[in-house]
């Protein structure tokens, strides 16, 4: 399970999706999120899955990646799905037993959470993958610059998220390695019930926290011995900057922000 949490990890390629401009995927990808959360009928799904899936195969990101990107959330997929049919009253039940009620429109919601909470992940996983910490954090910086005249730690948060999501995979990796430790050495981390499988995360917490103490010491005593002293001053290798593709990209999204905004007008039932 913990070598299919991919969020955080960056995969190099020369897709178009790469070479855009990381303000400008930061943007969109927000624009989507939000917007997905507002399509309430069939034909508003279907156009932004499909626009989903045509922009994992211009990245050239394999089918697996996506589906590891999705395994980890399938029990909450599955416990929210179950609430929103048994919970959501609606009109001529299929079953009703106390407060517990099973509906067309309990089922109708538990699909419609199911899907947006699939196209959230997918759209922050695909952001990830074609684009690297180092221009996220530039990108970040660069969004949130207005800030800093009201005195805001603008690069400190950005560097900060950028760490956060640059060592995700390193932590994962170093849990798996712990638990891998822990097995050989007898301990018994999946049977039992739930208060005896969480006294067995306690010889899996300790080490990874102060694996991760650690590594935190390590990272702040190597920017110090870099003198690094935050972002006034400093220079970027890689100076941002939009171009055709660019814009391109943003007309497309505002086209495809309108068909999914006209469909919710469609005189369709669901």
């Amino acid at each position: 399970m913990l070598k299919d949490i991919t969020i955080g990890q960056y995969f190099p390629g020369k897709s178009v999706l790469h070479r855009l401009d990381p303000r400008i995927k930061i943007v969109l990808a927000l624009a989507y999120i939000i917007l997905i959360f507002f399509v309430d009928n069939s034909v508003g799904f279907a156009l932004s899955i499909l626009f989903l899936g045509a922009c994992y195969l211009i990245a050239k990101i394999p089918l697996k990646m996506i589906l590891k990107s999705l395994k980890p959330i399938v029990p909450i997929l599955i416990f929210t799905g179950i609430l929103n049919m048994l919970f959501i009253t609606g009109e001529d039940p299929f079953f009703e037993w106390g407060i517990i009620s099973i509906s067309a429109d309990g089922i109708y919601m538990a699909i419609v959470t199911a899907i947006r909470v699939i196209c959230l992940i997918a759209a922050s996983s695909l952001l990830t993958y074609v684009t690297s910490p180092i221009a996220l954090t530039d990108a970040i910086e660069r969004l949130l610059k207005p800030l800093k005249y009201v005195k805001f730690p603008v690069h400190e948060l950005a560097m900060m998220m950028s760490i956060a999501l640059r060592f995700i995979p390193t932590l994962v990796e170093e849990t798996d390695k712990i638990m891998a430790a822990q097995k050989a050495r007898g301990a018994d981390l999946e049977s039992g019930g739930l208060m005896q499988r969480a006294k067995a995360l306690v010889p899996i917490l300790i080490p990874l926290f102060i694996s991760a103490f650690r590594r935190a010491e390590e990272l702040a005593l190597a920017m110090e011995c870099r003198c690094y002293h935050g972002g006034e001053g400093r220079t970027r290798m890689k100076q941002l900057h939009l171009g055709s593709a660019d814009f391109l990209a943003c007309g497309v999204m505002a086209v495809v922000l309108c068909a999914l905004i006209g469909a919710n007008f469609l005189p369709i039932p669901w």
